[in-house]
């Protein structure tokens, strides 16, 4: 009987020394969640962030990420006015955290999501976008075609447990040809606008000119008007008296003499003086 417990004791501490062995550890690293699967089937249940155990041949733990994914996607389209068109997309998405287990079950790591879930949608959602708009409609309504192509991929991969965080357009590149028109038509219009504002400038310095012109014309009649105002005034103003007086004035005291026929003739001042004090 103690032959048989020993040896029974024995078995069991083998066993667990070699279930001990066969278990290895595991870490779910932060930012992600553990899919276990056990003899190749997945368990429903998820690890959490931390320290696992797994046992040999059975057990198998893959982490899935949870964190921002970025992917980046070159895809050429036919404008509505078909131009073709490559456009450069970046992506950003993120593993619904709760639906883990049935990613991993229904399509795999996210390597492999992304290969066939992530990029094929993007692709096709800038195509299917990039129809709706005519080339220079995808220049100037960029926001709204940004908008568009977000509405159609967050769609697409909310079928597969994917939130799609934040989409941007990097680049728009046309044909070499249509490239060449554009560039010719903004050096068109660019030009057109040119002769515009010099036709305007023209005009407007042509303008000042006339009315320089113009200033100067009404302020020399208005000067002409003055002058010929003050020469009627000071015509109705001035009498002999008035003459004679200002002539005493300016009289440097020196008798005048005013040869005529032969005789001289002498200027009466007093007779000027007394005329001026008279009055």
């Amino acid at each position: 009987m103690k032959r048989l417990v020993s040896s029974s004791l024995a078995a069991l501490l083998l066993a667990s020394s070699l279930a001990t062995a066969a278990c290895t550890p595991h870490t779910v690293e932060p930012g992600t969640v553990g899919v276990l699967a056990q003899w190749g089937e997945v368990h429903s249940d998820s690890k959490s962030e931390g320290l696992h155990w797994e046992t040999w041949f059975r057990d198998d733990i893959v982490n899935m990420p949870l964190r921002v994914q970025k992917i980046e996607a070159k895809a050429s389209a036919s404008s509505k006015d078909l131009q073709v068109v490559t456009s450069i997309i970046a992506l950003n998405y993120r593993l619904d955290g709760s639906k883990a287990v049935d990613v991993f079950q229904d399509i795999g790591k996210l390597e492999t999501v992304e290969q066939t879930i992530v990029a094929p949608a993007l692709q096709e959602a800038v195509k299917a976008s990039t129809a709706k708009y005519t080339a220079q409609e995808l220049v100037t309504k960029r926001q709204e075609v940004k908008n568009t192509i977000s509405d159609y991929i967050t769609a697409t991969l909310e079928k597969s447990h994917l939130q799609v965080t934040e989409l941007s357009i990097v680049d728009f590149k046309f044909d070499n040809k249509y490239q060449a028109a554009v560039e010719d038509k903004q050096v068109a219009e660019e030009n057109a606008k040119k002769a515009t504002n010099d036709l305007q400038r023209i005009e407007i310095e042509a303008k000042q000119r006339v009315a320089k012109a113009q200033g100067m014309a009404e302020a020399a009649l208005a000067k002409a008007r003055a002058e010929a105002e003050a020469q009627t005034m000071l015509r109705e103003t001035l009498t002999p008296e008035i003459l004679k007086l200002r002539a005493v004035e300016k009289w440097d005291g020196k008798m005048p003499v005013v040869t005529g026929d032969g005789s001289a003739a002498i200027v009466d001042v007093a007779a000027i003086a007394a005329s001026a004090a008279g009055r």
